[in-house]
């Protein structure tokens, strides 16, 4: 979602939920409805996606629109930064959406044990970033990305429905096939800077 026009599409579908929320008037909320619509055919034209596979995902979304929160761990171990290799053939920081009923830090927990395997806790706070700025955009709504610094201590990786495959790299044998929505090289150069230093100052976008 890095097209200005869907940023735009994305800008009315907001004020349209927020209005579709709040507003009393019937008259008012006809208006908001209407919005949306535009809204829907603004991103179908853009992203030759079904009208209703659009107006499906974006009724889903209700009250005032808030980003959704992405968690991804950085393990260490002789040096070197612990990827999952998803099924899809990429390979990305093991993390994942932050539960509802979950705070960040044991959402990131459970999502390295679903997809590693291992038992891990966390250090400290990395970076937090808004998804727009450093990755590639494949979701109709903002995303907030947590990088957390932890420590694995135990377990044994199995395959799992996300996931085939862990290895550990070295900062200068990064993979070429990342899964960019997720984690770029930057963003896991910049998990091997925190963990080089212990006065590191986590950037907050």
């Amino acid at each position: 979602m890095n097209d200005p026009w869907l940023i735009y599409a994305m800008k009315i579908q907001n004020i349209a939920q927020t209005g579709l929320a709040y507003a009393k008037d019937p008259y008012d909320k006809e208006r908001y409805a209407e919005l949306r619509e535009i809204a829907i055919r603004m991103i179908g034209d853009r992203c030759d996606l079904p009208t209703e596979k659009i107006r499906d995902l974006l009724s889903r979304e209700s009250g005032y629109p808030t980003p959704k929160v992405d968690t991804r761990a950085a393990i260490f171990e002789g040096g070197k930064i612990l990827l999952v290799h998803e099924k899809n053939g990429t390979w990305s920081l093991p993390g994942g959406w932050c539960d509802a009923d979950m705070s960040v830090a044991d959402n990131t927990v459970k999502e390295i044990k679903e997809e590693t395997g291992l038992d891990a806790s966390v250090l400290r706070l990395i970076a937090v970033q808004d998804w727009r700025r450093h990755n590639v955009c494949n979701y109709l709504f903002g995303v907030v990305k947590v990088f957390l610094l932890c420590r694995a201590a135990g377990g044994t990786f199995r395959e799992n429905i996300e996931t085939d495959g862990i290895r550990y790299f070295a900062k200068d044998e990064l993979p070429d096939n990342l899964a960019t929505e997720k984690c770029t090289k930057e963003q896991i150069l910049l998990c091997f800077s925190a963990a080089e230093n212990s006065a590191w100052q986590p950037p907050v976008d």
